[in-house]
C-alpha cells in the first residue's frame, strides 16, 4: 500500500538548524542520506520542496481565482518535503516515519 509521508517542519526545527555549526548541519544532512538510503527499497519518489516563501497559492473558491505569494496559511509548520512509500500497511509506515532523523513532525496519508 502507498502511504505519503509528510516532513513538517516548526519554527523551532528551523531556528535549530540555522543555528547549528557547519559540521553539526553536515551531520544532520547525513542523517537523513542515511535514512533515505536504509529505507530505499520502501521510497518510490521524494521531494524536497523549497522554502514556503517560494509558494504561490490560488483560491477557486470565489467568482475569479485569486493569485497570491506564499502559502495558503500563515504558520509556523509547513511541509518541506515529502516521501512516497510502499509498504505493506500502516504499521510499516509508522515504523519507517518513527525513525526520521530530521523534522519533528512526519504526517502520514494513505496514496492511490
Amino acid at each position: 500500500m502507498k502511504y505519503v509521508l509528510m516532513f513538517v517542519e516548526t519554527e523551532e526545527f528551523a531556528k535549530e538548524l540555522e543555528a547549528m555549526g557547519e559540521l553539526e548541519q553536515e551531520a544532520a544532512y547525513e542523517a537523513v542520506g542515511r535514512w533515505f538510503a536504509e529505507h530505499a527499497d520502501k521510497i518510490t519518489h521524494h521531494v524536497h520542496l523549497h522554502p514556503m516563501h517560494t509558494a504561490t497559492t490560488v483560491r477557486l473558491d470565489g467568482a475569479e481565482p485569486v493569485v497570491t505569494d506564499g502559502p495558503f496559511v500563515e504558520g509556523k509548520e509547513v511541509v518541506s518535503g515529502f516521501a512516497e512509500v510502499e509498504v505493506a500497511d500502516l504499521d510499516e509506515a509508522l515504523k519507517v516515519a518513527r525513525s526520521w532523523p530530521a523534522c519533528p513532525i512526519v504526517e502520514i496519508r494513505p496514496a492511490s
